[in-house]
């Protein structure tokens, strides 16, 4: 079989590399320019590739086309590949063809990757044979080709699922719904709920399928649809309770982990209900829980400059992700936010903002929006387009007993390569100002 594979990046070349190993005849074509160790990868298996372009007349004479999930089903080329007839689908879509490894698929609009990542970490401290990846770490492709393991722990994006057919994890979870991406989707929020939806249209009735049970577009949906998998209600109401989790007959305690506020304690009962569901003894769950390491750029504490905390929340994309980084604020608050806007609506985070917000910093090419919300409602609002500068913004704004957040609510792509970028250069930042305030000490 011919396969074309569109976008180079870490999905893009392990669905080569995986490919090309199955026996098929492998284009690979970014638009863009390739990282250097994925162009050196594609170079040292011997496949074909191009860049900074893509050579429409071979992408459209394949059999097969795998595409990158940050390629929009609007681009020209893709609806080009939709009448002309071609198959387009996703890499998870093409990993799974060549695994019988039981899938634990994962997606939300919030607490993904913190949930992927706790999940995986149960599992792999009670001695499963289990790996990760998807849209966080290693791509699936990558991981089948691998072939190691007997579990996939895999965060999975609307993107992704968007290009799924056939794909079909044992364990899905579905940890919220709210307004994310709807630039993607027509700004019709009733797509981007059944994007979500995507992950359990395969499942079988011997598979789970876990979901929240407060989320009023997952419950609007459900009253639609009949699901095929053993469905697991989970919420705060009836199963946490003064920082512990009640499932089956068990209680898990979270106070010795980092896992801290409402939105994290449902990120850890999703995944503590995956590992019993999977046959993990709640002794090992309870080990699993004392011993998770957060992600960075989440809730990540950075330090205390002039009695002011900074916590890098770079990965909170969307306005419902910030709703829960200030409610868990417990001072006043200096916000960062800004950056490429998705459609956001901020009327949620008013009440918020005027309760705990003292200063708000911008960090992004255009920010009339936040301006235009948050101005009447805080005092002082500056912008700025580098994260040295926001630092340097913020740190003046804060006094001793603040908090300053970055919390962006946004895409990264105006200034920064991602919102990894965005948090490493916010927490360079940071470590440059304390190393220069406590210089002069000295």
């Amino acid at each position: 079989m011919r396969i074309a594979i569109l976008g180079a990046g870490e999905s893009g070349t392990g669905a080569a590399l995986l490919a090309q190993a199955r026996g098929h005849e492998v284009f690979v074509s970014d638009l863009g320019e390739l990282q250097v160790h994925y162009r050196q990868e594609l170079e040292a298996a011997g496949i074909s590739f191009e860049e900074r372009g893509h050579t429409w007349e071979r992408i459209l004479g394949a059999d097969e086309v795998i595409k990158s999930p940050g390629i929009p089903d609007k681009a020209p080329l893709i609806k080009a590949l939709h009448e002309h007839g071609t198959p387009v689908i996703s890499e998870i879509e093409f990993a799974a063809r060549y695994t019988n490894a039981y899938i634990i698929g994962i997606t939300g609009s919030n607490g993904k990757t913190t949930t992927t990542r706790l999940t995986w970490h149960l599992l792999h401290t009670a001695g499963l044979n289990v790996a990760l990846g998807g849209n966080v770490g290693y791509s699936f492709a990558r991981l089948a080709l691998e072939g190691k393991s007997d579990y996939y722990v895999l965060e999975l994006s609307s993107f992704q699922l968007d290009g799924v057919q056939r794909f079909r994890p044992y364990l899905a979870m579905l940890l919220n719904i709210t307004p994310d991406h709807l630039d993607r989707y027509e700004y019709k929020m009733e797509n981007y709920v059944a994007s979500k939806f995507r992950i359990a249209m395969n499942q079988h009735p011997e598979d789970f399928f876990l979901y929240n049970a407060e989320d009023a577009n997952i419950e609007a949906w459900l009253k639609q649809h009949q699901m095929a998998a053993q469905v697991r209600p989970l919420s705060e109401t009836t199963h946490i309770r003064e920082g512990k989790l009640y499932l089956d007959g068990h209680s898990f305690d979270l106070s010795q982990t980092p896992l801290k506020g409402r939105h994290n304690q449902m990120n850890a009962l999703f995944a503590v209900q995956a590992a019993l569901e999977l046959g993990v003894s709640p002794q090992a769950i309870q080990q699993g829980l004392d011993t998770f390491v957060n992600v960075p750029h989440r809730m990540e504490l950075l330090g205390e400059i002039a009695g002011a905390r900074y916590i890098n929340d770079s990965k909170a994309t969307n306005v419902d992700a910030v709703y829960y980084a200030l409610e868990a604020m417990q001072t006043p608050v200096v916000w960062i936010l800004g950056g490429q806007d998705k459609g956001n609506d901020y009327a949620p985070l008013l009440p918020l903002v005027r309760q705990k917000v003292r200063a708000i910093v911008c960090l992004g090419l255009d920010n009339t929006k936040i301006v235009e919300v948050f101005g009447p409602h805080v005092a002082q609002i500056t912008e700025t387009r580098s994260a040295e500068d926001a630092v340097r913004a913020a740190a003046g704004l804060a006094q001793p007993g603040d908090t300053v957040l970055l919390s962006p609510a946004c895409a990264s792509f105006d200034l920064f390569k991602s919102y990894e970028d965005r948090g490493d250069q916010f927490k360079a930042a940071v470590i440059k100002l304390k190393t220069k305030i406590e210089s002069t000490k000295i």
